[in-house]
């Protein structure tokens, strides 16, 4: 093979290179600010800091380093300083695009960090391309706050692809449906009538709480939260916490759950502890016009009708009981198959005087 002419070398040497061409060269140094490139020309190659990445607090000793291989796009031939101006970034980006091009057409999952939270939604970036998600694709449910997602790495799909008007989308919500649909296909081929499982609090109402029990929600009802009476739910359970629930039906899509486990049914010893003539405690519940609701214990009712309250006449029950007053009764009478009792506290009163003197 011949030697190269002295002509050939002086043209090899002088190469030209244009505005947009891609050049590869040889990291020569490395400042804070920006990048030197050997890149066979007569001038250096300069990638500053902002043509590097998006990223300002990047630091570009920490990625690049020395001796490194790099491609570039041709900024200006000539910066005026007599050096080539290069852009990383922009052909990264570009790299980026038919990289979410391929994932448009496909339907990739992608997964990248959350570089910037905007009024309207999210914004991440893929390989120096930018995708936007709108605040109505980055969940299934309104999002109030989109600030918890800052930095963090979630997954989406590329919905629309239109890098010339600067249109790509994201949409990280039909992937939360798909994911709960496939989960709530699962809870219900799992659980039946009957089983205990654990489910943690999503909300709690005046009439009950929803539980989320990983695929859907079930309805804890307010008369289902005990055996007892719950008066406020809000009061009795906190948004986020652990329970262990009773399935108590299935109806569709629709999941009935209960607290009250038959094991700790009250009324299953209620007849020996409430059997007629026994001697009970209780609490003075609600009242109505013809008697008083006394609670034996969370679950067990008992009724004091107004005739039973006093040998003496009493108009009403609100005359001479309080609600939350404790009271001691006898039973009169137990029916459990239609768990009703009945008191008395005129049994337990001491018969009047004129009633002795007559009998003497």
């Amino acid at each position: 093979m011949s030697e190269m002419s002295f002509e050939q070398l002086l043209n090899e040497s002088f190469k030209t290179i244009h505005n947009g061409e891609v050049v590869e060269g040889t990291v020569i140094d490395v400042k804070e600010d920006e990048i030197i490139l050997n890149i066979g020309y007569k001038a250096d190659g300069i990638i500053t800091k902002s043509e590097y990445s998006n990223d300002s607090s990047i630091n570009l000793r920490d990625v690049v380093h020395v001796n490194d291989k790099m491609e570039a796009k041709v900024l200006k031939v000539n910066d005026g300083e007599g050096q080539v101006s290069l852009t990383y970034k922009r052909l990264a980006a570009e790299k980026g695009n038919k990289r979410l091009e391929e994932a448009f057409e496909t339907q990739e999952v992608l997964k990248a960090t959350v570089a910037q939270v905007l009024d309207g939604g999210l914004s991440v970036i893929v390989e120096e391309a930018r995708v936007f998600i709108p605040a109505s694709l980055v969940s299934d449910t309104y999002e109030k706050n989109l600030g918890k997602y800052a930095g963090q790495e979630i997954e989406f799909v590329i919905s629309e692809f239109n890098p010339r008007r600067r249109r790509v989308i994201g949409d990280r919500k039909q992937l939360i449906v798909a994911r709960k649909a496939e989960m709530q296909k699962e809870l219900f081929e799992r659980i039946h009538v009957g089983d205990v499982v654990e489910g943690v609090v999503k909300n709690v109402t005046d009439f009950g709480a929803f539980v989320d029990l990983g695929g859907a929600d079930g309805l804890l009802h307010i008369s289902e939260m005990s055996w007892g009476r719950v008066e406020n739910p809000k009061k009795v359970f906190k948004v986020g916490e652990t329970l262990s629930v009773l399935i108590k039906d299935i109806n569709g899509d629709k999941i009935a759950l209960s607290l009250k486990f038959e094991d700790q049914n009250p009324w299953l010893s209620a007849s020996e502890k409430y059997a007629v003539g026994n001697v009970v405690t209780g609490r003075v519940a609600r009242m109505t016009d013809f008697g008083a609701f006394v609670e034996l214990e969370p679950g067990v009712d008992a009724l004091l009708h107004v005739s039973q309250i006093s040998h003496e006449h009493v108009d009403r029950p609100a005359d001479v009981l309080k609600a939350g007053q404790m009271i001691d009764a006898k039973v009169v009478d137990f029916n459990e198959g239609d768990k009703k009792i009945s008191l008395s506290m005129k049994a337990l009163e001491s018969i009047a005087p004129a009633q002795e003197t007559e009998e003497e």
